[in-house]
């Protein structure tokens, strides 16, 4: 089969390579489409992955279309994929908090992904999808359950201030779900046009959309009174943005820290004094909660999706077959473009 294999920091070439055996358990997914995510582009050009070769790519849906005789229920489905894969012993795991495994492996970081023809994958990590939804469509469910997991993690109500800070595809998905749950109170930041016209097409209107380049902390004290958000969601990662999340919540309020770590992170005294003196909450969160019942992450997504309430291929702005990845690889890397969702299209 082709696939792109990531050799070497820098190193990431389409070739010929074998096609994968499934493993007791497992099934072979032929990849109908693989998005791109962000945490793709340090691994293939800055850091590399936790081992080479490896074939990158862990948001992807397709067809099974090998399983032996105890996945046999799954041959010729179509499913989206949960990319995290337990070691089932570990302590979270089994409090079936297979997200916070200790010991996981993971598909296209530590073990080969979806920018494949074919991949091998658990039968447990596999969801149904249904007929209505696209394979892009399934290939953004990990990065809508994220979005879901991060926004379960508040404990929202209708009444909160919310702002969401940087609107990459995780913040707009985010917003995205806030509004399909009926959240009224929705203020963004964002650093492109391209987000600002994404948040206005959600139906954030134009005066709770703020330029991250402004005083941001001004901004949101004049939208809520001066008190501050009541939830603020950081997206971004950074340093500058963990600070604002701290200076801009209000008394009692929650920070939910959702962007992947750009760099190393202090925490001034005075604004450690802000978290004890305002008591606030600050909790982390990471990937998604996937345990094959109704209530997880996935399966609300599936939902939502399956009812046509949400629509994240809006977000798509870029396709590229299978062959072309690369310029997805590179537009990415060097922001030749604003780009929102950049999507390999496989059939």
């Amino acid at each position: 089969m082709k696939a792109w294999v990531l050799h070497n920091i820098g190193d990431c070439r389409r070739e010929d390579v074998a096609e994968p055996v499934p493993a007791a358990g497992e099934v072979l997914v032929e990849v109908g489409a693989a998005g791109i995510c962000g945490s793709d582009i340090p691994r293939i050009y800055r850091t590399g992955a936790h081992v080479h070769p490896l074939i990158p790519g862990h948001e992807f849906s397709g067809v099974v279309v090998k399983a032996a005789d105890a996945q046999r229920e799954w041959l010729h489905r179509r499913v989206g994929v949960f990319p995290l894969i337990p070691c089932h012993d570990c302590g979270p795991c089994r409090s079936r908090q297979y997200e916070m495994c200790r010991h996981y492996d993971y598909l296209g970081s530590r073990r080969d992904g979806g920018f494949a023809e074919y991949v091998a994958v658990p039968a447990d990590n596999l969801i149904a999808l249904p007929d209505t939804v696209s394979f892009a469509e399934g290939a953004m469910m990990e990065p809508m359950a994220v979005a879901v997991h991060a926004m379960r993690r508040a404990a929202l109500t209708k009444a909160d201030r919310i702002v969401v800070c940087g609107l990459g595809t995780i913040g707009l998905l985010l917003v995205m779900f806030l509004k399909e749950a009926g959240m009224e109170h929705i203020f963004v930041v964002g650093n492109k046009a391209f987000q600002r016209q994404a948040a206005a097409r959600l139906g954030v209107p134009a005066d709770c959309y703020c330029d991250a380049g402004g005083d941001v902390q001004g901004w949101i004290a004049e939208r809520t009174g001066g008190a501050g958000a009541d939830v603020f969601f950081e997206c971004v990662g950074k340093q500058e943005t963990v600070s604002l999340s701290v200076d801009g919540t209000a008394p009692g309020g929650r920070i939910v820290l959702v962007g992947n770590p750009a760099s190393d992170m202090t925490l001034e005294r005075d604004r450690y004094w802000k978290i004890l003196r305002s008591q606030l909450s600050v909790t982390g969160t990471w990937n998604t909660t996937f345990t094959h019942e109704p209530d997880d992450d996935w399966h609300y997504v599936r939902k939502r999706l399956q009812e046509r309430r949400i629509d994240p291929a809006a977000l798509i702005t870029h396709t590229f077959p299978p062959e072309e990845a690369g310029y997805g690889f590179a537009l990415m890397r060097d922001k030749t473009e604003e780009y929102g969702k950049v999507m390999i299209i496989f059939s």
